[in-house]
């Protein structure tokens, strides 16, 4: 039997969303918001306006790229823009986990594009990049938050292509160089690497996608949280900080407080490396273990921020999958009774296993820390389990 640990992460927070707050955080960061006040009034606009310069800034946006704060996290940034741009030619849409296949029920289900192929591969895998066309538009996560699967590369994206690309980037931003040229949808929320609050999403357009959005009128009606133009014209205000509907000016700040933190350290390059560090601490320890691997098993296509574990001893897997979720829930609450770490089961609908978020704002330090537990609370189940069985 191993020895419980003695060493327990000095934050403990592993949930894939929202994330752990960055380090240093405290709530004496909320003093300086625009509370009480209109999200219209100078003052209210200019911070969400500062919160779209930092983004530009600290991620390396081009210039002729237009940013918005847009409503309902990343699924509204997502939603709106396919509402309102997809239709005007056939569409792939790439599934490998469970919100891109969300997605793929939208264009297939919702919007009823007609001309639709779907390239559809299982947890731990991805499509086939090659046989993707962007002269139709393309519909994809880069990285996959409940699999632990991320694009290998931007290679099979055309720079001349016809189509529009349409990416959620949710827990990718920050964490992966992103190359803007190949991209023309781009979105995500403020929850993930950013550690912020939820409810809010950001949405990037290229010239490309503005002009979609301003010549191409969509044969279904929009909700207005949905819209971006005015009579066919782009509504500007949208990309300065005039939002749709009102946003909170708490959750506002706190996302200033994430961005200054991402530029104090020097911008994306110097995120990216931290969730790099938390990845190969990650990987340290899955070699020298040997009852658990990583979900992706290869290497190319492995999440650096919502890192997916599956069990491989055979003991484990001569039980059914329920049984298997049971006993993942049990080492879990060990774990959740010792303080020692919280929310990294894995997702719902995904195989029986771990995610451990190992972007930004979690320290090297903590997950390093966590391991052991992990550890510990699967020879403990497994013990408890044998003799029960007898």
């Amino acid at each position: 039997m191993i020895e419980k640990p003695l060493i327990r992460p000095h934050c403990p927070n592993f949930s894939s969303g929202p994330c752990a707050k960055r380090p240093g955080w405290s709530l004496d960061v909320l003093k300086g918001a625009f509370v009480g006040r209109s999200h219209r009034a100078s003052g209210g606009k200019a911070k969400l306006k500062e919160v779209i310069d930092l983004h530009r800034k600290t991620l390396d946006i081009p210039d002729n790229y237009l940013v918005a704060i847009v409503p309902a996290s990343d699924t509204g940034a997502i939603e709106m823009a396919m509402w309102s741009m997809l239709g005007e030619r056939g569409v792939d849409v790439l599934v490998w986990e469970s919100f891109s296949n969300d997605w793929l029920t939208d264009v297939a289900n919702q919007l009823k594009i007609s001309d639709l192929r779907k390239f559809v591969a299982s947890y731990g895998q991805i499509p086939d990049l090659k046989e993707v066309d962007t002269d139709r538009d393309v519909v994809f996560v880069w990285n996959g938050t409940t699999s632990g699967v991320r694009l290998p590369d931007t290679d099979w994206i055309k720079k001349d292509r016809k189509g529009l690309t349409f990416c959620d980037a949710t827990s990718a931003v920050y964490a992966y160089p992103m190359d803007w040229s190949k991209l023309d949808v781009t979105t995500w929320s403020w929850q993930k690497v950013l550690g912020s609050e939820a409810a809010h999403g950001m949405l990037v357009l290229s010239p490309r996608a503005v002009l979609r959005l301003t010549t191409f009128k969509p044969d279904r009606p929009l909700p207005k949280i949905f819209r971006m133009t005015k009579k066919g014209e782009l509504n500007d205000g949208l990309f300065k900080g005039e939002t749709i509907n009102t946003p909170s000016l708490l959750a506002t700040e706190d996302c200033i407080d994430a961005l200054k933190w991402v530029q104090s350290l020097g911008g994306w390059k110097a995120i990216e490396q931290r969730c790099i560090s938390n990845l190969k601490c990650i990987e340290d320890w899955v070699s020298k273990t040997e009852w658990v691997a990583f979900l992706a098993e290869n290497k190319e296509i492995r999440s650096r921020t919502s890192i997916c574990l599956k069990i491989v001893d055979p003991w484990f897997n001569s039980f059914d999958e329920e049984t298997q979720k049971t006993m993942i829930k049990e080492m879990t609450k060990l774990i959740e009774a010792e303080g020692a770490g919280y929310d990294f089961a894995h997702y719902a609908t995904a195989p029986p296993g771990f995610r451990l978020w190992g972007g930004a704002t979690v320290e090297e330090s903590d997950m390093a820390a966590i391991l052991p537990w992990i550890d510990w609370a699967y020879h403990q189940i497994k013990q408890i389990k044998s003799n029960h069985l007898g």
